[in-house]
């Protein structure tokens, strides 16, 4: 199997062909990313694998999506994982890339389809309103322990200007899925469930399309609510939630805060949980699983919010 590993920088990234071991550096701009991909034009690998940078890999993916090139974008973490796993301690560029091309050779690594220019501009907007919303937070704190008058009225204008940005952002969102009719049925579905507002439904059909496609267990792993055993011999540990995706986790929090006092079927669980003695997170960490599950089953099968569903 030809599998090419790709360790991106700011201004280059290397490349390396297994199992030839071919490897070489290109400049990460236009004429690069051009001369790269005619090199794996001829090279035909099966698995082209990138770690996600933050941005600097945008444009090679793209490009390389274009063509029909076999492209998997992945979390860093599990490169690291992998790399300690095989003893593979130094860390230079060219072996990083080595490394990746390796793991590309794995049965770990599954091609997926890429998401679209649509599915990407969602994203965009969901994320740049998180980055909004950590910016209000964190002028807010600033506005609750300022004295000077003079500070204050800057702080106030800040945050409104913020709130004139979010509004905007919120907006644009909703212009774009309501162009596409799935997902606006998907947002009145979820949007449907007491504690979930529209912001929250707009996330959750952004960051988590598998909704409404996978079974239950599936989907409480993907956002990583699924408990974990931590097992060994005699001994058996506590059960623990995590990995997954962290963004949705945590836009699920304040929802199912909200589903607790206003979600019968929710409040119901989660004050069962606590009267059994479990602690309250345990029982709030318990009550979104719930209520994930409750969204994935209602998307699944097209219907809004029914109290009698378990």
């Amino acid at each position: 199997m030809n599998t090419v590993g790709i360790d991106i920088a700011k201004l280059h990234f290397d490349l390396h062909l297994l199992p030839e071991g071919t490897a070489a550096r290109y400049d990460n701009n236009a004429q690069g990313i051009q001369d790269c991909r005619l090199f794996l034009a001829q090279a035909k690998p099966e698995r082209i694998l990138l770690e996600a940078t933050g941005g600097y890999e945008t444009a090679l993916v793209l490009e390389l999506q274009a063509v029909g090139m076999p492209i998997v974008v992945i979390n860093p973490r599990r490169v690291r994982d992998y790399a300690r796993a095989a003893g593979q301690l130094a860390k230079t560029d060219r072996i990083d890339a080595r490394i990746l091309a390796e793991f590309a050779a794995t049965s770990l690594v599954v091609v997926r389809e890429l998401p679209d220019a649509q599915t990407r501009q969602r994203r965009a907007l969901v994320a740049r309103r998180d980055q909004l919303v950590d910016l209000h937070v964190a002028e807010s704190n600033r506005l609750e322990h300022a004295r000077d008058a003079f500070i204050q009225k800057s702080l106030r204008a800040i945050l409104t200007a913020i709130e004139k940005q979010i509004a905007g952002v919120d907006r644009q969102l909703a212009k774009l899925i309501a162009a596409d009719e799935t997902l606006q049925r998907k947002v009145e579905i979820l949007d449907s469930a007491p504690g979930i507002a529209t912001a929250s439904a707009a996330m959750l059909v952004t960051q988590l399309p598998e909704l409404g496609k996978v079974n239950r267990h599936q989907i409480t792993a993907l956002v990583g609510l699924a408990p974990l055993n931590r097992d060994s011999g005699q001994f058996r540990g506590k059960r623990m939630t995590g990995g997954g995706r962290g963004k949705v986790r945590t836009a699920l929090y304040m929802p199912t805060l909200a589903a607790i006092r206003c979600n019968p079927k929710i409040r119901t669980f989660y004050n069962r949980l606590v009267q059994n003695g479990k602690p309250k997170m345990a029982a709030l960490i318990a009550a979104m699983r719930k209520l994930l599950t409750i969204l994935n089953t209602l998307v699944k099968n097209n219907q809004t919010w029914d109290a009698n569903l378990t």
